[in-house]
């Protein structure tokens, strides 16, 4: 279902009843993904958002394993032509700390940010181009996705 903001955004919603369900649409996303973005992950602990970026970047090619960057900060991908950054910000005592891991170079024109927790980096990040939130329901999960860009509008009209 789509559903038109205002200001040209839109936002499509999906209920999700298990986890494979959340994996298949994080892959078909990344296999939409033509263009460098960055894509805030919200929602409560466990609601799924290190479950999507795992299904994301295993949909953009990934073979190994998919670390969660809980304790890191930040765990990188090289696939292809992309640099993929899965951030969790959930343990960052000062948004200041990004400054010192030199934040602004993750958001180059050939890199992906998955990043969640983003509201413990405000200030400090980039804008994202599609916001992504994730609530309970009961019949498994909600995912939201906001297009924040014409990035993220490019992502949401190709997503089928």
């Amino acid at each position: 279902m789509t559903t038109l903001k205002p200001n040209l955004l839109s936002q499509r919603d999906f209920d999700l009843p298990d986890e494979e369900s959340m994996v298949q649409l994080a892959g078909r996303l990344a296999s939409v993904c033509q263009h460098s973005c960055v894509i805030y992950l919200q929602g409560d602990l466990g609601a799924g958002k290190t479950t999507f970026s795992r299904g994301f970047i295993k949909g953009m090619g990934h073979k190994g394993k998919v670390k969660s960057p809980t304790y890191t900060l930040v765990e990188p991908y090289e696939i292809g032509p992309w640099r993929i950054f899965h951030f969790d910000l959930y343990r960052l005592a000062d948004a200041e700390e990004l400054e010192f891991m030199g934040i602004r170079d993750y958001f180059e024109e050939d890199c992906i940010c998955l990043i969640e927790w983003p509201d413990k980096g405000h200030g400090l990040l980039a804008a994202a181009d599609l916001t992504i939130s994730i609530d309970y329901t009961p019949l498994g999960r909600r995912l939201s996705m906001l297009a924040l860009s014409a990035r993220g509008q490019s992502l949401l009209e190709v997503l089928t």
